[in-house]
């Protein structure tokens, strides 16, 4: 019984310290970067080791307010634009296509299926040129519609995860609202959308993510600099910009944050709404 409890003691210690080293393995990079943000002389040669030799506000009020060469503002405005229309009409295509795949039986879908799953094998950067004369061919160079439209376009490719989740939702519910009159429109937004919060909220907040970090796209199709997004415009910094550059990288994170805590409160009430009486 001793050694048990030795045994199972060490356990947990070892256990604790994995857990211990995990968490510092992730959270210095984020550390660094917050302090590299608070630098005095915002360059990276003046750090002594991994942290600046000296601390200041200014590379905060600099971000926003010194806008000649880099504003970061209006890059933080036009990502904004840009990953909260592609979040807005990219959810609403991948949960209907997922929606369609899994409650309606039509010929073809498996095949449609199996051939979205190959194609979703090959990393996106492989259409790139192929995007790009598109988009030159139809004059959406240096507009940001043309990002939005290719975001939005492309999210439904990613609807088996949601497709799953519809399947969870049983049948009967459905086939009880149709005795009762109901039309599949109504089914989907009265009955099966208020069961479907929890991944509703996953794909709002991904299909923002997605948008909101990304940098080849942008980096393509928009050439002037009044149009870049934050993560474009930050790789523009130059090497004595670097805590100009952290200061901007935390500020990526606020949006994504907040909108995360705005819809976690779904991912539970959403499994409760739209019960069926017994």
């Amino acid at each position: 019984m001793k050694n048990r409890k030795v045994a199972k003691a060490i356990d947990a210690v070892l256990t604790h310290l994995v857990l211990i080293a995990v968490c510092f393995v992730f959270l210095f990079p984020c550390l660094w970067l917050i302090l590299a943000s608070f630098s005095k002389s915002g360059s990276i040669y003046s750090f002594e080791g991994f942290f600046p030799s000296a601390y200041s506000l200014d590379t905060f009020r600099t971000l926003f307010t010194d806008t000649e060469m880099y504003n970061y503002p209006r890059w933080f405005g036009n990502t904004l634009f840009i990953a909260g229309m592609s979040c807005l009409i990219g959810s609403l295509l991948v949960i209907l296509t997922a929606y369609t795949m899994s409650r309606f039986q039509f010929r073809g879908k498996k095949f449609l299926m199996k051939t979205t799953l190959v194609l979703g094998m090959f990393p996106s950067f492989m259409g790139m040129i192929a995007v790009y004369i598109i988009m030159t061919q139809f004059g959406l160079i240096n507009r940001m519609c043309g990002l939005i439209l290719i975001y939005s376009a492309g999210a439904p490719m990613g609807y088996l995860t949601q497709k799953g989740f519809f399947d969870t939702i049983s049948a009967s519910i459905d086939e009880a609202a149709r005795m009762d009159g109901a039309t599949n429109f109504q089914i989907f937004f009265k009955i099966n959308l208020p069961l479907s919060m929890p991944i509703i909220v996953y794909t709002a907040i991904s299909s923002f993510t997605f948008p909101w970090s990304d940098f080849i796209l942008p980096k393509l199709l928009l050439k002037e600099k009044d149009l870049y997004t934050v993560a474009v415009g930050l790789m523009s910094l130059g090497d004595t910009e670097f805590a100009r550059f952290a200061a901007g990288s935390v500020f990526i994170g606020v949006p994504i944050v907040i909108l995360y805590f705005a819809l976690s409160r779904f991912f539970v009430s959403g499994m409760a709404a739209g019960a069926v009486k017994g």
